[in-house]
């Protein structure tokens, strides 16, 4: 028998496994991050760079003004010190060290040629001897980017510069090499994961896939704290047949609780260990990727709220601006705002506020305090504000 939610219930305890309502530390902290890097399980990497790079504001969100140097040396530091690595997860990510030995089946599919689109399929085939004298030369030279195979490639007669690309990135999806760092204008800097990652997570034994899909259906429970199979399955990108086993196997024992959420048509599971507060309280600004809203239809479910990037869609097209982070005020989606860091002069733009219906009367207060604070943390001055839109 499963119990039934109320959707505010939902909302809380979807918010709190998120690490919302928390007080924010007057001081963020390495432990801090770390934290919420374990709570979230992964930062998903995006290349826009319009306000900052999306790995960096889901912290930001949930602790305030922190350091973003920890991030990197985190992510791209010495090798004793890092505590996460890049992989495909949901998208590009950033995750903690303990989830490399989890997606080793998902790199083994990678390396088999099973997973990925044809023209990355055909390194694990056919085209296999350009990859390895790819990895060779890695191996040999250290670390280097898909820019230094550039005048090599031309003079081979193997392949063309886009193949090159191809090949690292089936290079990375196979696990044969990671990134080391990032470099110019957010460049993958690959080497060798034995020369990356700290022994002790190299190490570590390869679970096999059924187990290691059981554990990372674990993870998107506990990160999303209530959630249908189809949640569960996207927070890693797992595939039905890669998931649907493992919430069986996790309901069985006890990990995974069914329920009915009010107004949703498909059956929910709740992690055993998730809070329901009688109340969550605070305000952030969320990047579009960021795990709260990534799956739009979710979003929607939760809070009612239907979002899009519009990066991609022509400037006369779009409805609410370039790149717009959703605000999030208490336990409501109440805004959203196209934001802007022009750096030369100092200034975070917001290009445009839209107000949701119903939003309270203290929406844009609370949202002025947010914009100062994520100006401050950018290194900006001032923020400026363009058109407000209310909701009708």
């Amino acid at each position: 028998m499963s119990t039934t939610l109320s959707l505010k219930d939902a909302r809380r305890i979807a918010l709190a496994a998120q690490g919302f309502g928390m007080r924010r530390p007057e001081r963020p902290t390495i432990g801090s991050l770390r934290k919420t890097a374990d709570r979230l399980g992964l930062f998903q990497i995006d290349s826009v760079n319009v306000l900052t790079r999306a790995h960096y504001l889901p912290a930001f969100s949930r602790l305030g003004s922190y350091d973003r140097t920890l991030l990197e040396r985190d992510a791209w530091g010495p090798v004793r010190q890092r505590r996460l690595f890049e992989y495909w997860a949901h998208e590009a990510s950033l995750l903690p060290l303990d989830l490399h030995p989890l997606l080793r089946w998902r790199m083994a599919r990678a390396e088999r040629g099973e997973i990925g689109y044809q023209a990355l399929k055909r390194f694990a085939a056919e085209r296999r001897p350009e990859a390895t004298a790819i990895l060779e030369r890695i191996a040999a030279e250290g670390p280097l980017t898909a820019a230094d195979f550039e005048n090599g490639s031309s003079k081979s007669g193997w392949w063309e510069w886009s193949h090159t690309k191809h090949a690292l990135e089936w290079l990375f999806w196979s696990g044969k090499i990671t990134t080391a760092t990032r470099r110019g204008s957010f460049a993958r800097v690959y080497d060798l994961p034995e020369r990356v990652l700290p022994k002790a997570i190299f190490d570590l034994p390869t679970p096999d896939a059924a187990s290691a899909q059981r554990a990372l259906i674990e993870r998107s429970a506990r990160a999303l704290g209530v959630a249908t199979a189809a949640d569960l399955r996207d927070y890693y990108r797992l595939k039905p047949e890669e998931a649907d086993h493992a919430i069986a196997v996790e309901a069985e024992a006890g990990i995974l609780v069914p329920v009915r959420v009010e107004g949703w048509s498909q059956k929910a599971w709740v992690h055993r260990d998730a809070r329901l507060p009688r109340r969550v309280r605070g305000a952030a600004l969320l990047a579009p990727f960021d795990p709260l809203v990534w799956e739009r239809s979710r979003a929607e479910r939760l809070f009612g709220f239907r979002y899009r990037i519009e990066i991609y869609v022509p400037q006369d097209k779009r409805i609410h601006g370039y790149y717009v982070l959703p605000f999030l005020l208490d336990e409501a989606l109440v805004a959203r705002v196209d934001l802007k860091a022009d750096r030369q002069a100092r200034i975070l733009l917001a290009h445009r506020i839209t107000l949701e219906p119903g939003a309270p009367a203290e929406t844009l207060e609370r949202l002025t305090v947010e914009l100062d604070r994520m100006a401050a943390w950018l290194g900006l001055d001032a923020v400026r504000v363009g058109e407000v839109i209310r909701g009708g």
